[in-house]
């Protein structure tokens, strides 16, 4: 009975590397292309932060460190708030 614990713990272990790595694997997109969109932002750990969370969302960022939003709608029309408070969500 040991050897077959094993092997399940052996295949657990297995499976989940492989799911961290993909995980991080789009991080590191999102991490790559964050890191020079908000390269000149006065709050860089929020922008990072709001960057990071759009691009998990929408795959793709816009060059540059401002503008071009139109390179990536997704990015471009997602909002925090409402009324009055309504603004943009990804920096």
């Amino acid at each position: 009975m040991k050897p077959l614990h094993a092997i399940v713990a052996l295949l657990l272990i297995l499976f989940t590397s492989s799911c961290l790595q993909a995980t991080m694997a789009g991080s590191a997109f999102c991490g790559s292309k964050c890191k020079v969109r908000c390269s000149k932002a006065s709050v860089r750990d929020r922008c990072l932060k709001y960057c990071g969370l759009c691009c998990e969302q929408c795959r793709c960022v816009p060059s540059g460190t401002y503008g071009h939003k139109d390179e990536c709608p997704c990015y471009r029309d997602k909002y925090t708030g409402s009324g009055k408070r309504r603004r943009p969500k990804c920096p």
